[in-house]
């Protein structure tokens, strides 16, 4: 398995909307590693360590978000994993 990492930070109405739980959720369920977090400015980071297939899909969860959300766009970044084992909210 080749593992791929990604650093996402979503811009719009993502704070106070259940946002990092339903990421949490949905990496949970792809067995995807990493982390969520509210940023001060009003945005929420993210770090996806997994398969290509099962990344990609918690990126596009995120250009979406839970109901209630409105995402203005994401900044998405390839970087090299770490070897990062579950998935938490931080923060």
């Amino acid at each position: 398995m080749r593992v791929e990492r990604r650093r996402v930070v979503i811009h719009g109405f993502v704070q106070g909307v259940g946002f990092r739980f339903a990421v949490e959720r949905a990496a949970q369920s792809r067995g995807v590693a990493g982390w969520v977090q509210n940023r001060p400015d009003g945005t929420v980071e993210a770090v996806f360590e997994g398969e290509l297939q099962d990344v990609e899909a918690l990126v596009d969860f995120c250009r979406e978000g839970p109901r209630g959300a409105g995402v203005d766009h994401l900044d998405v970044a390839a970087e090299s994993p770490e070897g990062l084992a579950g998935f938490r909210v931080a923060g």
